[in-house]
């Protein structure tokens, strides 16, 4: 039985102190609220995990929950987005499940996976090629969940979190009348029989790239409302409605082969594409937020993206830690 202030890991981990977690989680609300903090509060926070390993590594466990919050049980993680609950009040919840109520804690570490996640899964910055029953093929982007839900009258998905691109093959189950091929999201459904596209869900709405053939979006809270989305056509939806069909932007899809694609991209917009590829944080000072940028970047070294922005852009990269980052102007303070 682990000590009485101390939490299990996995079977091979020391035991986490309650403490350390604890403050690990006051930190991580802190370093993550709107406005970015004081210098001082850097070293304070430097300061905090160089005090005691236990610091560090309770730490390290919270900027874990944080890269993957996705990925939390869908319980835990669907309640927290149906309320439209804030990032901070969702980290703040997590802290009181993983510090305040152990039981509860080790319960869910000890349950079978299965009952608790979703069937297919990826982490921060990483992506994943399934092969469907039926012959269709689905590449999950970084940070999603999806479960695969096929019966003898339909071939659905169900998108938990996060983004996929759907390549849809000929039913062999059914060759004379093939069972229809459904995404469901938290936003609504996505109905085909033949097409290429991407679906992501927010915590806002849901977005549907077609790249091949077409699709039909319904909104959940707005069935009748029915949406044909045709090739080189985009859409973004939410449970009550649909924004009007739009042109697809440039290097739609191409997450799938790893490139992040910019097409006069305001900088703002582009920090936040590329955070949702490294664990962290990655700010943009506003005075810079609408600097404009375009290229294809390469998403296996994050990194490197950024420290080539200062070539092209009149700005610096800050990098506090390997998951702070701030990207602001050329001669601002640092």
């Amino acid at each position: 039985m682990p000590a009485a202030g101390r939490l299990m890991g996995s079977p091979h981990e020391a035991p986490l102190d309650r403490l350390a977690l604890r403050q690990a989680a006051q930190w991580l609300m802190r370093l993550h609220a709107g406005a970015e903090p004081a210098p001082e509060a850097f070293q304070e926070w430097e300061h905090w995990r160089a005090q005691s390993p236990d610091n560090e590594r309770a730490w390290q466990r919270a900027q874990q929950f944080n890269a993957q919050f996705s990925t939390l049980p869908p319980e835990l993680a669907r309640s927290a987005l149906n309320r439209k609950m804030p990032r901070r009040k969702a980290l703040a919840a997590l802290g009181g499940m993983a510090v305040g109520l152990p039981a509860a804690w080790a319960a869910w570490r000890m349950a079978p996976w299965s009952s608790w996640a979703a069937e297919y899964r990826t982490a921060t910055g990483v992506r994943r090629e399934i092969r469907l029953a039926d012959g269709s093929v689905v590449q999950m982007n970084t940070a999603s969940a999806m479960d695969v839900a096929f019966d003898a009258t339909v071939r659905r998905l169900i998108l938990r979190s996060g983004e996929i691109l759907v390549r849809t093959a000929a039913d062999p189950a059914h060759p004379a009348m093939a069972r229809p091929f459904l995404v469901s999201t938290d936003s609504g459904a996505i109905r085909t029989q033949d097409a290429r596209f991407t679906v992501r869900q927010t915590d806002k709405d849901c977005r549907v790239s077609v790249l091949d053939g077409a699709v039909e979006i319904a909104p959940r809270h707005a069935p009748a409302q029915r949406l044909r989305v045709a090739a080189g056509q985009c859409v973004r939806f939410d449970e009550t409605g649909a924004d009007p069909v739009a042109a697809l932007p440039a290097g739609a899809g191409e997450w799938a082969r790893g490139v992040l694609v910019a097409d006069n991209m305001r900088l703002a917009d582009f920090l936040d594409e590329l955070s949702r590829y490294r664990p962290g944080i990655v700010r943009c000072d506003p005075a810079v937020a609408d600097l404009r940028l375009s290229g294809g970047f390469q998403l296996q070294d994050t990194d490197r993206i950024l420290s080539l922005l200062p070539a092209t852009l009149p700005v610096r990269v800050v990098t506090r830690t390997r998951y702070w980052v701030t990207v602001e102007a050329r001669g601002g303070s640092a």
